[in-house]
């Protein structure tokens, strides 16, 4: 067998980062089954108000970060592990309600 193909099969650090993959891939499924309600809840705020909730469009801002840290570690784009390893994706006030206002 080659070298290095053996020494990459017997990376501890190599399986943990796909143990990790496998965590986070169950974690995007349940975050994407959340996108869903909140687009449902979002409508029908939309409905009844006029507009999107604000909370709700907060939440959504860093849910969508979120997700998109998890397919970036998914992808090996980064080496940096989404929520609970890192801190929750910052949303800057401000923003939310900027794009609340644009509604």
């Amino acid at each position: 067998m080659d070298e290095k193909l053996k020494k990459n099969l017997m990376s501890e650090s190599l399986w943990l980062r796909i143990l990790y993959m496998v965590i986070f891939y169950l974690v995007s499924q349940v975050a994407i089954m959340l996108v869903a309600i909140l687009a449902v809840a979002q409508a029908l705020f939309s409905l009844v108000t006029g507009k999107p909730n604000l909370n709700l469009q907060e939440f959504s801002i860093g849910l969508n970060r979120y997700l998109y840290q998890i397919l970036c570690f998914l992808t090996f784009n980064s080496d940096k592990k989404p929520y609970p390893f890192n801190d929750w994706p910052k949303v800057d006030h401000a923003e939310a309600v900027e794009q609340y206002r644009n509604e």
